[in-house]
């Protein structure tokens, strides 16, 4: 007999958000990443890299890493997240590699999260934007952390015997832009919140003066999909429970 959906946790203590560049974050969760603060969920972001590929204009590349870091930092501030750690992996570069897992595993052991949220991944066909391959890497890389990597003592032994990082495990999981989305978040009273985020990212979205009006339209499309009342808004989500 099948059983019915799992509904996520109502709260949890502590989430950690593993994604690959400044602003994936801000595009697709932080209307949600708003909610669990308000609600007083204590949430960490974890960048895989520093964005340095990314940009519109001429800025030198070995300022547009920092720049990014910062813009993430004010993005992240807007939305009560004030843990912000960038790995600094190349952007654009990223492979699913067992360092990468080792450094995400460090973290989820650092932060004792309940909640991971990463991207899918699964490739998107019906929107190949949210398909990069480092998101792709990031959330299969995350993934792996959760299971069987931070949870096992005995892998990536030296996190435990050099670094007094015990193992940990992580009860669910939440990918964004997954084409199996089967949970919506309710963002319309925290859209102020989410489109401040969005704007910190000065490289990534001041060229575009119709962000609000694009991310407004995807969520109210969301919304719809998801049958929310007419005029909400939303982000969904492919919940994964792993225990």
């Amino acid at each position: 007999m099948t059983q019915p959906p799992r509904e996520p946790a109502a709260f949890v203590e502590r989430a950690l958000c593993v994604l690959a560049h400044p602003d994936d974050v801000d595009f697709g969760s932080a209307g949600t990443v708003a909610t669990w603060t308000a609600a007083g969920t204590e949430v960490v972001y974890c960048i895989v890299t520093d964005g340095d590929a990314g940009g519109f204009d001429e800025t030198p590349r070995d300022q547009m890493g920092p720049l990014r870091q910062a813009e993430q930092r004010a993005a992240a501030a807007a939305v009560g997240v004030s843990d912000v750690r960038f790995l600094g992996y190349p952007d654009g570069r990223l492979e699913l590699t067992l360092d990468l897992r080792r450094d995400i595993s460090r973290v989820i052991r650092q932060v004792k999260p309940q909640r991971v949220l990463t991207t899918s991944p699964e490739r998107f066909w019906d929107r190949i934007g949210a398909s990069h391959p480092d998101h792709m890497t990031v959330g299969e890389s995350t993934l792996r952390a959760v299971y069987p990597d931070a949870r096992n003592p005995f892998a990536f032994p030296e996190l435990l015997a050099e670094e007094g990082l015990e193992a940990w495990t992580v009860s669910e999981v939440w990918l964004g832009a997954s084409p199996q989305a089967d949970h919506a978040v309710d963002v319309t009273d925290v859209l102020d919140r989410k489109l401040a985020a969005l704007h910190s990212h000065v490289t990534q979205v001041s060229h575009n003066p119709d962000i609000d009006a694009f991310v407004t339209g995807w969520m109210r499309q969301t919304a719809k999909r998801f049958g929310l009342p007419d005029g909400r808004l939303a982000e969904a989500f492919h919940v994964v429970h792993t225990l």
